[in-house]
């Protein structure tokens, strides 16, 4: 195993960039040696949040680029600009952590793959829940036939995304928002992929989607804030804030998946998988293993129940994408992966204009 550690530049200093930093401080294989963002002041935060000293602060991403000793970058700026920080990236020859979404269109999607591919170097895209201890554990149980061969499930994502959060401000509108599915629903649609494949790790392949919008948030200068149990004035959000998508993968696992910011509760991920020998619903298990059972069987462990970065695995991650790095291996949760996440996205923007199902993967793909 190699001797020196990679180095790490984290563009982007806000809320999530702080887990970033203290998962890569943490490896025996890496250490911070940048950090970029627009303002010094949030570098300099970040840096003394985590007791760095000694590292460099840049305003300017090419020149932070260039500093002598990154291997890795960690993207961490708002959503729309992670394509081009990913390809700015690629073309430095950096190894890459992208946060979700890695794109706000397809064409940027393509645009990222292709730089990718041509630099040659790794990627890991941040659905961070694929190391959460349920979703590992469920996974594994998946993967030994539990619930024998899955035929149904169904994941949802509902959190009332709202003005508390510091990135509500861009990504409440259209143009860098996009929609409540690819701000923060791609998260139940990685997790549906995750559970509707039978190998221990691998996701299924979607190929075909259809879809519903509505709601009641959109436009509307109002919103709930659960920490405070209270409404508020804010400003709106620019799209739907519920979505219900269904969809069919390649090894015939259909899955129902919905993103829910208007919901009026506290931050919940439901989880339900239907097997021809059990079920799980979230940490509750029914299956042919367990002969006489009469009850529920619960998993004592970690669900995935709190939005808050600090919450998410991100030192599983983390840790994962080094040994990839290290042992010249691809990530399970690749961008090339992550790209059949982020397709379900714009295949529903298709049908809700079209009404009608879309046929995956989307042409020029």
């Amino acid at each position: 195993m190699p001797d020196k550690k990679l180095g790490v530049l984290v563009h982007g200093a806000g809320w999530v960039a702080g887990e970033h930093i203290k998962a890569f401080t943490a490896n025996p294989h890496t250490r911070i040696v940048a950090i970029s963002s627009r303002k010094i002041e949030s570098c300099r935060k970040r840096a003394d949040e985590a007791g760095l000293d000694g590292i460099a602060f840049y305003t300017d991403y090419e020149k932070a680029l260039a500093h002598e000793g990154v291997d890795i970058v960690s993207v961490c700026t708002p959503q729309h600009l992670h394509a081009a920080n990913t390809i700015a990236a690629a073309e430095a020859g950096k190894h890459i952590v992208i946060e979700k979404p890695v794109a706000n269109s397809p064409v940027e999607m393509r645009a990222m793959l292709e730089a990718v591919r041509k630099a040659g170097v790794r990627t890991v895209v941040s659905f961070v829940l694929r190391w959460n201890p349920l979703f590992d554990t469920i996974k594994a149980m998946v993967a030994d036939d539990t619930v024998g061969d899955v035929y149904c499930v169904e994941t949802d994502y509902q959190h009332d995304i709202a003005s508390w959060w510091t990135g509500y401000e861009e990504a409440r509108t259209k143009e860098k928002g996009v929609s409540a599915l690819l701000t923060g629903g791609c998260h139940a649609i990685d997790a549906a992929r995750w559970f509707a494949a039978k190998g221990r790790y691998g996701a299924a392949t979607p190929i075909e989607v259809f879809a519903y919008a509505g709601g009641y948030r959109k436009g509307l200068e109002t919103e709930y804030n659960y920490f405070t149990s209270s409404w508020q004035k804010a400003p709106p959000l620019e799209y739907d804030d519920l979505e219900i998508v269904l969809i069919r993968f390649d090894n015939g696992v259909l899955a129902k998946v919905s993103v829910n910011y208007g919901c009026v509760m506290p931050y919940a991920f439901p989880i339900e998988i239907f097997g021809t020998r059990g079920t799980i619903k979230d940490n509750r298990v029914w299956s042919h293993k367990f002969p006489g059972q009469r009850d529920w069987i619960t998993i004592p462990t970690i669900l995935p129940e709190s939005a808050d970065v600090s919450h998410h695995p991100f030192q599983g991650q983390m840790d994962h994408f080094v040994d990839c790095i290290q042992g010249g291996i691809e990530s399970h949760c690749n961008l090339e992966d992550a790209v059949k996440t982020h397709e379900v996205v714009f295949a529903a923007q298709q049908s809700y204009v079209t009404r009608q199902p879309v046929k995956l993967p989307l042409e020029g793909s």
